[in-house]
């Protein structure tokens, strides 16, 4: 084998003693590590498919393969797939004996299908079209696929050979007439994802003709926003409404369209909100769907509701829970919905009584998810600060909770991991509010420069969670005591701590911040906080530009994709309804609540030296705004560096662009904030 088809993590196998002396976390550590998927149980629920992603260094990208398992045993199962090729998405056949998936083997993105038992994978779709996603219909060997069409295109044939003619002229010019011209990180190009029927490659049949939007809904919807009825007979889609106001409306419907054809219905046009996650109850009569009320507002609470299919009627059944249900999975007796929600710093598994609505918590630290049914235990995935996810089971009472994978135990057994622990403090408006501290790895003792990290969103949550971007235990494993805070805005506090950052984006969040680095810096005397940074992304990128000009409290910052000017944040962004709700309105009905925010009015304040970091297709925050940023810094003269990923959109995703990220931020904050 070419070393060049060596994953990183076999190369660092073969080069790292079998017992290295104990270090922090590296980004090597990260890219080595084996990142494990969704578990999908059989129909018997005797076996479990999961992916595990590698990250393959040279050639910059992952490979992602499957791997089986016994569901009533521990340790790893057996890989299913291999090769250079992505296998991704997979679902079991009606009968348990096989699996299909998603894979480019073929050199588009087509349905494959491999016996449980291993051998050779076999191709099912050979379509001219790549196939995004797909669900197997439970009544027979019939595929329902989301596809990228142009919706008067007669045929997929058709829509192909549209495709190979714009290949021809790559650098034609666009034209649009409304909103979205462009989204997340791609440029429309007048296509959108239908779902298909396949019973053969000769009988391929659009059953949402003529869809004018997307679904599953882009850019970020999948699979699980659409299900087939257990009898085979319904789709249950998600699609965002709205036509040419889509740029400023979240309204998203679920509809139910015959699977033998036919017209959709809307079964939710009254809820003008989000809508999402259709999910039929084992008898089918029922339809779970997660549901916010508040039209325009993206970080509404999601309740979980559900609807009689005969009668469409629909019942809100968590009114009472102060939670957003995050993902829908019936028991096998209908009568309770297990999901997942952040809370108090960490994503728990809760069980919902469908009758009362009552919740009951099952698994609290932690960041937990995708709780699947299996024979007698519920199988889940779970992650924390010091672990990366693995799959975990439990009694479906929340009981006997066991580690059933170890995928990457021999990654991590040379790992000196910072001790952490939360804290919480009074914030704005006398409200307690959570934080975590972690110590620097191997610490003995003395003072540690300080990382003081932001959160984005902004509503969202930096708690006990293992990720790839932006890993406190990174900075730990550097030598830094890390402080992170939840401050007003976050998720996983109630709805009315998270609604508390809409109109006072530079108001209570920033109060928090600074009081909860002063409350860290006051119950942790080894926090050196004449040493300390600030570093954020994206909400908290937008901080840092705000901090800029508030205060002079820290040696250095590092902004990542962060706005600079909050009103042409409006005009360049392309999902404006989350502007117009968080600063009440559009920047010429309301030109003072953006102003009152926005970094560019302080810029003469700035003094600290910053970093300033952001990804060319970036279109959620146009990377105009880091060079704005980066203008203002060179022209007053305080030392800043300006980095570019022109590859990258908001987030860095590219391993050797990880890599590199990793190398300037370090070099920045070491510049300043380390004693010499």
């Amino acid at each position: 084998m070419h070393a060049s088809r060596l994953t990183l993590g076999a190369l660092l196998a073969l080069a790292t003693p079998a017992s290295a002396a104990p270090h922090g976390l590296t980004i090597d550590d990260m890219l080595a590590m084996e990142r494990v998927g969704d578990p999908v149980v059989s129909p018997s629920g005797a076996d479990i498919v999961y992916t595990v992603r590698e990250t393959d260094l040279a050639a910059n990208k992952g490979h992602t393969h499957l791997w089986l398992r016994d569901a009533a045993v521990e340790g790893n199962g057996f890989q299913l797939t291999s090769g250079t090729a992505n296998d991704t998405d997979p679902a079991w056949s009606r009968d348990g004996h096989s699996i299909y998936f998603l894979s480019s083997r073929s050199g588009s993105s087509q349905v494959w299908r491999i016996h449980a038992g291993g051998g050779e994978a076999q191709q099912v779709t050979h379509l001219p079209v790549d196939v995004n996603g797909f669900k197997v219909v439970p009544t027979d060997d019939r595929l329902v696929l989301a596809i990228d069409v142009y919706p008067d295109a007669k045929t997929l044939a058709d829509t192909a050979k549209r495709d190979d003619e714009r290949a021809k002229h790559p650098n034609a010019p666009r034209a649009y007439d409304q909103l979205f011209y462009r989204h997340w990180d791609q440029w429309e190009d007048g296509k959108f994802s239908h779902l298909f029927v396949w019973t053969s490659d000769r009988d391929v049949r659009d059953v949402t003709p003529g869809l004018q939007t997307d679904t599953p809904v882009h850019p970020f919807g999948g699979m699980e926003q659409i299900d087939i009825s257990p009898d085979g007979k319904w789709v249950a889609y998600c699609a965002r409404v709205g036509g040419r106001e889509i740029a400023w409306t979240t309204n998203t419907d679920i509809f139910l369209v015959p699977i033998a054809g036919g017209a959709a219905v809307d079964l939710t046009v009254a809820n003008k909100a989000y809508d999402f996650d259709p999910t039929f109850s084992p008898d089918g009569r029922s339809l779970a769907l997660t549901m916010m009320t508040r039209p325009g507002f993206e970080a509404d609470r999601q309740r979980l509701a559900i609807i009689d299919v005969a009668s469409k009627k629909l019942h809100v059944v968590t009114e009472a829970w102060d939670h957003s249900v995050d993902g829908i999975t019936w028991a096998k007796d209908g009568k309770t919905i297990y999901t997942s929600s952040d809370n108090v710093g960490n994503h728990s598994l809760f069980a919902i009584d469908v009758a009362s609505g009552a919740a009951k918590l099952l698994v609290d630290k932690g960041t937990n998810g995708s709780p699947r049914i299996a024979k007698d235990r519920i199988v889940f995935t779970k992650d924390t600060l010091t672990m990366p996810t693995e799959l975990f089971s439990m009694k479906p009472d929340g009981s006997d909770v066991k580690q059933m994978t170890f995928t990457n135990s021999a990654r991590t057994k040379d790992i000196a991991w910072g001790a952490y622990e939360q804290y919480e403090f009074k914030g704005a408006k006398g409200e307690t509010v959570h934080g975590f501290v972690i110590k620097p790895a191997g610490f003995t003792g003395g003072k540690a420069p300080v990382a003081f990290i932001i959160h984005g969103g902004p509503q969202g949550s930096m708690g006990d969670h293992f990720h790839y971007r932006w890993n406190p235990e990174v900075f730990a494993g550097h030598g830094y005591g890390v402080v992170f805070v939840d401050f007003h805005g976050s998720s996983g506090y109630g709805q009315a701590f998270e609604d508390a950052i809409s109109g006072d984006w530079g108001g209570a969040p920033y109060e928090d911040l600074m009081k909860g680095l002063d409350a860290a810096l006051a119950k942790y005397p080894w926090l050196d906080g004449d040493h300390a940074v600030a570093l954020g992304a994206s909400y908290g990128g937008y901080m840092i530009n705000w901090i800029q000009g508030n205060t002079k409290r820290f040696k250095a910052l590092v902004c990542h994709d962060g706005i600079f000017d909050t009103r042409f944040a409006y005009y360049d962004t392309e999902e404006v309804w989350f502007p117009e709700w968080e600063h009440r309105g559009t920047p010429y009905d309301k030109p003072e609540e953006y102003s009152k925010v926005s970094p560019v009015e302080l810029v003469k304040n700035w003094a600290t030296p910053e970093l300033v970091i952001h990804g060319g297709l970036d279109f959620r925050i146009p990377e105009t705004h880091a060079m704005a940023a980066f203008t203002a810094l060179q022209r007053k003269g305080i030392p800043s560096r300006f980095v570019e990923f022109p590859d990258e959109n908001h987030w860095v995703l590219k391993p050797q662009n990880s890599k590199r990220w990793h190398e300037e931020v370090f070099a920045w904050i070491d510049r300043f904030a380390k004693k010499r």
